[in-house]
């Protein structure tokens, strides 16, 4: 007999919230001191990650359609006892409430799980299109089975109090109690993309956003009246779900059969994790080190070898797609595996992991132990599976019936090999290969995944598989020496030296300073619709008023440009200064476009040991120049001068520039020169890095009137098109603005995680107010990442910095702890 209240969290049909507010009560559960049991209805892997954030403890899966319907409530019982009792199980439901596998009359749904574990229904109701027409929706789904008990419902996107209110009201009336209303504004946002909600293990930001959604939780919801519900959920009379009492081999009744599986414990079996590799059910870890596996966990990103003693691997679910680059410079541990594959190590790839193991994807190589191609795909592949192997092979005899569910966007070429894994009835799939002559297949590799809990005897027979080949085949071969690079070579013009130099197709792109692969959807649709306008001349007007009213200056202040390096070019024509000075390290362009134009140059330079800062007497050996150019944040030392620093350069007589490009990617822009007197100042900004459109060439400078003219005089007519003036005026809204902030706090995240594994391997770093990192990485280390796959922007081409130095764009978390993996490995090289 099992105690455990509980509530299942439901909802009318997808995109009504129920995700975020499942998550957002469980998490703030927890942060009242409950232990929170997590489970999810039906075949999910992600949002289970943001569970296990939420609450500390592996959300269960509960399917009846994969594990079986009397397994359902047992596994539940597990997620609540192991490894403590909890207080209380938070179950996120799938769909809409009695949506489950076609055909099957609601097979699966959560209501079909809520029935089986006699668990409360709570009602999760998006009412931003509607009011007082929710009750009926409510009454309906409270009333259509009598076997489910619906205690509650939660109200979300309600557009003011008193929508809010009204649809309270009836719902109420149909003696529903309402725990809570959420306004459309709560901000309870988890990013997506092709395959449903970002994986929890993905994003740096995860537990801020977490307790964002936590704290709109406690302060919408009436949580003690969910807990006083969760209790009315009647005990369970069975016992938990146990991967000891699951697996055949352990039920033997012959004592002696027991003992000897005791004794030969102890086989490894590598289980792929990381933020390439992060679906998997935790039953599949529990049967394996029942079946007397030591599971150790490995990230393709990350690790250079398999964890030592390896006899199995184990290559679940994620998205490969997305990091295909950085799994493909991890070269060691890619040609480690395929030796080991082709030796005969037990291998199971299920969905990503076949991806990983085939010979490309999207083009990037992989491990090569597949004889197929992948690629994503236009078409979702989606569905439960009731699969019978093919053929003998490392999880069992031919015949194995398993259940699975398929969900991908990818393709492979071919479809499936000479061998393959399983007969879906009516079509085969997958891959059962036998590369070392073994006689059975020790590599089957799938889109399948399955639920061990519901064929638990494959755990079994992947264990002695592993097993067998840990004791007599030979050892997978050692990591792949990386080759001595060339040096750096010297350049013809340093000054006119770009990031977008550096890169090419067949490396990770840390040169070059965009945030994004492409820009976000609402803009390349307004770029679309721009496009049928192209047929007349370009005007700005309506681009000098967005960018005028976005920083509360007057029109007569603001100049578009063909992206912020075109104000160099006609600075340069527009003054003809007596002494220039480039305050450096610096961008290069300004001083470029000055030398270009007949002037003379100063440098003043910021030293390493100041962290390149502006010192006292950098200030001073400014001295009496006319002209000073100075970034903020200055690329590429990322360091963000202060305001009050900056204006105190400003002199009569004296034009000052600062270069803004990236303070976007700055929280809150702190230290922009935009919102004071603009007196002697030339702002410039650049739209193109933040918002992925470099190939249209967006800017503006702002600042004195005069100055501002007396540039504007020199501009071509016409210089800036169509499409920049779009991006101008798109991005220079309310909701852009939004998003640019929060985009700065996650590339902050982001960079303070790359920054601490510089500090980490002892690598100095500068600044820390960019979407990139100044380090001081070594000579000829920038060349040893090229040669290993990895792009970052030399130092040397910078006046003040020598070839030690290099410039890493901040990238994502998992990119970047790819390069990481690169950096640890030469430093093991050099200090070896």
């Amino acid at each position: 007999m099992t105690t455990l209240p509980r509530v299942l969290v439901a909802a009318p049909a997808s995109g009504h919230g129920k995700t975020t507010i499942a998550v957002g009560i469980m998490a703030a559960l927890a942060r009242r001191g409950l232990t929170v049991a997590p489970a999810k209805v039906g075949p999910d892997y992600i949002d289970p990650g943001y569970h296990a954030l939420a609450t500390g403890r592996p959300s269960r899966t509960l399917d009846p359609w994969l594990v079986g319907e009397g397994r359902v409530a047992p596994l539940l019982a597990r997620g609540a006892t192991h490894p403590t009792l909890a207080d209380v199980a938070v179950l996120e439901g799938v769909m809409g409430l009695m949506d489950g596998r076609l055909g099957g009359d609601g097979f699966a749904s959560s209501a079909h799980v809520a029935t089986l574990t006699r668990t409360p229904v709570v009602l999760v109701v998006d009412i931003s299109s509607t009011s007082r027409t929710v009750a009926a929706t409510v009454h309906g789904l409270a009333t259509i089975d009598p076997e489910l008990d619906v205690v509650g419902v939660v109200l979300n996107k309600a557009g003011t109090p008193r929508h809010g209110q009204e649809a309270r009201r009836a719902v109420e009336a149909v003696g529903v109690p309402v725990w809570g209303v959420l306004p459309r504004d709560a901000a309870m946002h988890v990013p997506s993309r092709h395959l449903g909600l970002v994986p929890a293990a993905e994003r740096g930001e995860a537990a801020a956003t977490l307790d964002h959604i936590a704290a709109v939780a406690e302060e919408h919801l009436d949580l003690d009246a969910l807990l006083t519900a969760s209790r009315t959920a009647p005990d369970l009379d069975l016992e938990p779900w146990a991967p000891a009492a699951a697996l055949p081999s352990l039920q033997s009744p012959r004592p002696e059969e027991r003992a000897l599986h005791s004794s030969r414990r102890g086989v490894v079996v590598a289980v792929a994790g990381g933020r390439a590799f992060t679906f998997r059910y935790p039953e599949t870890v529990e049967l394996l080190e029942a079946a007397g596996a030591r599971v150790v966990e490995l990230d393709p990103a990350r690790d250079a070898a398999l964890p030592e003693g390896t006899s199995g691997l184990y290559l679940g679910g994620g998205f490969p797609e997305v990091h295909a680059r950085t799994l493909a410079t991890n070269r060691p541990l890619v040609h480690q595996i395929r030796t080991a594959i082709a030796a005969g190590m037990p291998t199971i790839a299920e969905c990503a992991g076949m991806l990983y193991l085939a010979e490309t994807l999207d083009d990037h190589p992989m491990v090569g132990a597949l004889p197929a191609r992948a690629a994503m795909g236009r078409r979702l592949t989606l569905g439960y599976r009731e699969a019978t192997s093919l053929v003998d092979s490392v999880l069992g005899p031919a015949g194995t019936r398993v259940a699975g569910h398929e969900f991908h966007r990818t393709v492979t070429d071919p479809p499936f090999g000479t061998s393959a894994a399983w007969d879906l009835g009516g079509r085969t799939e997958g891959f059962a290969l036998d590369p070392a002559g073994t006689g059975r297949a020790t590599l089957v590799a799938s889109y399948l995944h399955t639920h061990w809990a519901g064929s638990p005897s494959v755990a079994g027979s992947f264990v002695e598989a592993a097993r067998g080949w840990g004791h007599d085949a030979p050892r997978p071969a050692q990591p792949l020496s990386r080759t001595t690079p060339a040096r750096s070579t010297s350049l013809a013009d340093p000054l006119r030296h770009h990031g977008d130099a550096e890169v090419s197709s067949e490396l990770v792109d840390l040169a070059v300073n965009v945030r994004l692969t492409q820009p976000p959807g609402w803009l390349a649709q307004a770029l679309a619709e721009e496009l049928s306008t192209v047929a007349a001349y370009p005007d700005p007007t309506r681009a000098r008023d967005a960018i005028a009213a976005r920083h509360g200056v007057a029109r007569d202040q603001v100049l578009p440009t063909s992206g912020g390096a075109e104000t160099f070019t006609l600075l340069a024509r527009a003054l003809t200064p007596r002494d220039a000075v480039v305050v450096h390290p610096q961008f290069t362009e300004p001083e470029a476009a000055l030398r270009a134009a007949g002037h003379e140059v100063r440098h003043v330079l910021l030293r390493p040991e100041d962290d390149f800062a502006l010192t006292a007497e950098a200030l001073g050996q400014i001295g009496d120049a006319d002209l000073v150019v100075v970034g903020n944040p200055t690329n590429p030392t990322g360091v963000l001068h202060p305001a009050a620093t900056l204006r105190s350069l400003v002199r009569p007589g004296r034009v000052v520039l600062v270069d803004e490009a990236f303070i976007d990617s700055v929280p809150g822009e702190r230290e922009t020169l935009l919102g004071g007197d603009l007196t002697g100042l030339l702002v410039v900004r650049s739209l193109t890095k933040t918002w992925a459109v470099a190939g249209i060439r967006a800017g503006y400078v702002v600042g004195d009137a005069e100055l501002v003219a007396a540039l504007a005089e020199h501009q071509p007519h016409w210089s800036v098109g169509s499409l920049a003036l779009r991006v101008m005026i798109e991005t220079a809204t309310p909701a852009a603005l939004v998003e640019a902030d929060r985009a700065a706090e996650e590339i902050a995240g982001w960079r303070a995680h790359l920054m601490r594994g510089l500090h980490t391997l002892g690598i100095p770093t500068a600044g820390g107010d960019a979407p990139f990192v100044l380090a001081r990485v070594g000579t000829g280390v920038r060349e040893a990442l090229r040669d290993a796959g990895w792009a970052v922007r030399r130092g040397d081409t910078f006046p003040g910095l020598d070839t030690a130095w290099v410039r890493i764009a901040v990238r994502d978390p998992h990119t970047i702890d790819g390069l990481l993996r690169e950096l640890t490995h030469l430093h093991h090289r050099r200090t070896a």
